[in-house]
């Protein structure tokens, strides 16, 4: 089975401070969502690496979050 190459992993940065990091599929969508955040307008998404896998994205994520990073799916 092929896996689809569909989700993007990201940082998502708030004066130059990364508060929080994720995978989404829409990356212009997932920013404009961050940014309703309160004190997270001016916020803005970094993209990490190529588009990947789902399954190769949550791997990603959880290895973010076992380092003690603010990871949200």
């Amino acid at each position: 089975m092929v896996a689809t190459i569909s989700t993007y992993k990201y940082h998502f940065k708030v004066e130059g401070k990364i508060v929080r990091i994720g995978i989404t599929g829409d990356l212009e969508r997932r920013e404009r969502q961050l940014q309703q955040h309160r004190g997270w307008a001016k916020g803005h998404i970094v993209r990490v690496g190529k588009i990947t896998s789902r399954d190769a994205a949550i791997a990603w994520a959880m290895e973010q979050e076992a380092k003690g990073k603010p990871v949200r799916l």
